[in-house]
């Protein structure tokens, strides 16, 4: 998957790295969230940085991670106040209970269903308790594999997408769809770890 964005970053950062390209409710609902949470604050998969960039512009305390070393280095020249890190959304660096937020927006479109319920265990491992998870996806009838521009996507129902959540020890806050002529069906789940959270064993 690194790879592919790797061979088109110029592509998807003239195409999607900048916040002209987002629909304004998802501007609101990124912002609005953000804003709420009162700490650190992590943008797994950052990607081109812009979202990173935006946060930061309000004041929120936030970082970018991103595998793709070429987004990285965009990010950091585009925004040079913000922090940005090359790093795997599956191993998250920082201290347990660290972070108010994680902001994956679009990030585990390209995850096997069976992984993703891993990756959003390791969110909640550096999330605070209470701390909020919010998820941009690919929404759909049906789990489903399709050919993503740069490498192969999944869509998901939010029913489904909201149990692999719930599993990770989150409790669902809000959920969002959105579809229309021309758009791509979009979903979207707000979380935040349960304040009981007991960590799942290896």
């Amino acid at each position: 998957m690194s790879a592919a964005y790797t061979r088109r970053a110029r592509e998807y950062i003239d195409l999607l790295g900048s916040l002209a390209t987002v629909h304004a409710s998802d501007l609101e609902l990124v912002t609005r969230w953000a804003d709420q949470l009162g700490g650190p604050v992590i943008d797994a998969g950052c990607g081109p940085g812009h979202w990173t960039g935006h946060l930061a512009a309000r004041g929120v305390d936030v970082r970018g991670v991103d595998r793709v070393p070429e987004f990285v280095d965009h990010a950091r020249r585009s925004h040079p106040g913000c922090r940005f890190d090359i790093g795997d959304l599956d191993e998250l660096t920082g201290p347990p209970g660290g972070a108010a937020g994680i902001l994956a927006w679009y990030s585990l479109i390209h995850h096997e269903p069976s992984t993703v319920r891993w990756t959003l265990t390791r969110f909640a491992r550096v999330l605070r308790p209470g701390g909020g998870l919010l998820l941009g996806f690919f929404h759909g009838a049906e789990v489903e594999r399709f050919a993503h521009a740069v490498t192969d996507a999944y869509r998901w129902p939010i029913e489904a997408l909201t149990h692999e959540v719930r599993m990770a020890d989150f409790e669902v806050i809000e959920t969002y769809t959105r579809t229309g002529p021309g758009a791509r069906p979009h979903g979207a789940i707000v979380a935040r770890l349960m304040s009981a959270h007991t960590r799942r064993p290896e």
